[in-house]
């Protein structure tokens, strides 16, 4: 290769990363929960008719959107479909049982089609003896990992990685 072409071919290279590069900070950007009701570790004596998530941005409706609440021992609480207006989850919730710490366990689809799932604890300091209402349809699941497959990051990471193996076996290839 003549020093021209090894030249325009670095350049080359180095457009093509920096336009990875680029879009990289998009793609990262999913959807985060802004906000609970109740909040996380909140202490609460009476028992809230709704729990509500706040999103920085609007999520999918539907049925692709789960959210539970657990007691101590692992009875739902949670009851009716979820109800997505917008960037607000909310989902009714029939009168607590026992005190202790509840947890309220969700898994949402952002309007990009990627899982956000977490769960948020908060304490029940009134207990009564009612049992868990039976759930029906969207109780959903207590997802810990997100399933959304690789990481855009982890791909950027690789073509950076293959292009710069690739620009220096061109500059050791120009030098033979």
């Amino acid at each position: 290769m003549t020093r021209p072409t090894l030249t325009r071919a670095a350049i080359a290279a180095l457009l093509a990363v920096l336009a990875l590069l680029g879009t990289a900070p998009q793609a990262l950007a999913h959807t985060s929960l802004t906000g609970s009701d109740p909040a996380k570790g909140a202490k609460v004596d009476v028992a809230p008719k709704r729990v509500t998530l706040t999103f920085d941005e609007p999520v999918q409706s539907g049925d692709v959107n789960q959210l539970v609440v657990t007691d101590p021992s692992g009875g739902q609480w949670a009851h009716g479909p979820v109800s997505v207006d917008g960037n607000e989850v909310s989902r009714a919730l029939g009168q607590l049982g026992p005190a202790g710490e509840y947890t309220i366990g969700f898994r949402v689809l952002s309007e990009d089609g990627h899982p956000v799932t977490r769960e948020i604890p908060f304490t029940y300091t009134t207990g009564t003896s009612a049992a868990p209402e039976t759930t029906t349809g969207t109780s959903g699941t207590n997802q810990r990992e997100d399933d959304a497959g690789v990481p855009v990051w982890v791909w950027v990471v690789g073509a950076v990685a293959l292009l710069g193996a690739g620009g220096a076996l061109a500059v050791r290839l120009g030098r033979e």
